[in-house]
Formats: C-alpha cells, structure tokens, sequence
C-alpha cells in the first residue's frame, strides 16, 4: 500500500525527519513471525490488569468495529530507519478506550498484547495521546493482513514498534515491565526525536526498577 507525497520539497521534508530516518514513500512490510489467521467469530479485544472497577472489559468484533472512528494524519517511525509522513489512520482512539474502560488511579503504564502473546510496554501518558490510534484503516481503506489487519496500533510519538500489528488487548500496569522487543535490547520508551533505539541508551529512569 502506497503513501501519497504530502510535501512539497526534500528540504522541508527533510526538516520533519527524526535523527537518522530516511523518507520512505510506500509501506515495507516489517514483523516477526507468521501473518495470523484472522478469525471473526473468535476475535476478542480486551482491556484487563488494574482497572477501575476491578473488571475485565470485552469486546468482540462486531462491537468494537462499533465504536467511534476517527481519521489521524500522522508520521510512522520505523527502528529500522524508514519515515512514512502524513500518513492517514483510521480507527479507534485509545482515549475512546480509557473513557469506556478507565484504568484505576495508581495506572502509570500499560502493556498492549497482540497475537502470539507479542506484547509493547509505554507510559500510560503516551497512549494517552490524543493522536495514539487503534487503526483498522490506512490511507482510507482497510488494512491488510500482513500491515496488522484487523487491529494495529499506531503511537505516531514513538519508534513504529511501540505499536503492534494484530492487536487483541491492554494491559494497566501499577509498575512498568518490558515487552517482547524491549526485552530484546530495544530501548524502553521509543522516542524517535531522541534517537532511542536501544536499551544501553537508556538513562535512569527510562527502564523498569530492578
């Protein structure tokens, strides 16, 4: 699936460009493992942990393809080293989630699992965001299965990783704990506009308490 060029000039394209990415004008195909078998009947989105009413809350797909959609234009930032700019996601704002679902007081991060228990650790203030987005659509038409199909999230903020493909819930934490790639030596928060790729880059405070 391609991007449309939104800019008019390498140079101010350029300027928009975290450190060490390169534009990139369509949409490589980048994960780890197979491409899941979407299975409607058997799809549950779930939002569980530290919850303020202490409930485990469910969606199916019917009810969460329900929700309110919403339309984000926002950049992707692969670790990898590719920008997409301008992108235009569709789908369901995690702020819709936090209001119908409210995480307890004490939440300070939370863990979005994705299909074969991948998982992504952030702050709870960056999936927060009024731009972080569960996407069922890119560039108005519906994701393809290998692009995350039926659900990704996108965090425009952090490196691409933050937000899995094939998204079935969230975690509220009271602590913070590493996922899959942050386990694997990816750095804990994922700022792209600070360069934070990789775990030794880590400052204190940046990882979990040991």
């Amino acid at each position: 699936m391609g991007q449309p060029e939104s800019r008019e000039s390498p140079g101010a394209e350029q300027l928009e460009l975290p450190p060490g990415q390169r534009l990139q004008r369509g949409w490589p195909v980048t994960h780890y493992g197979p491409v899941p078998k979407f299975k409607p009947d058997r799809w549950e989105f779930r939002v569980f942990g530290a919850t303020a009413d202490g409930e485990k809350h469910c969606w199916n797909h019917e009810e969460f393809s329900a929700l309110p959609f919403t339309s984000v234009t926002a950049d992707l930032h692969c670790v990898t080293k590719f920008s997409m700019l301008g992108a235009e996601w569709g789908g369901v704002l995690a702020r819709t989630v936090l209001a119908l679902a409210p995480p307890a007081p004490q939440v300070t991060h939370v863990m979005v699992w994705a299909e074969y228990g991948f998982s992504s650790n952030m702050r709870l203030a960056d999936f927060a965001s009024e731009r972080t987005v569960f996407a069922t659509h890119q560039g108005g038409e519906p994701l393809t299965a290998e692009h995350g199909f039926p659900l990704r999230l996108v965090v425009p903020h952090l490196y691409a990783w933050k937000g899995p493909k094939w998204v079935r819930g969230v975690e509220y934490m009271t602590a913070d704990r590493r996922g899959f790639w942050e386990e694997r030596g990816y750095h804990n928060i994922g700022d792209p506009w600070r360069e934070q790729r990789y775990s030794y880059q880590e400052e204190p405070g940046d990882g979990p308490e040991i």
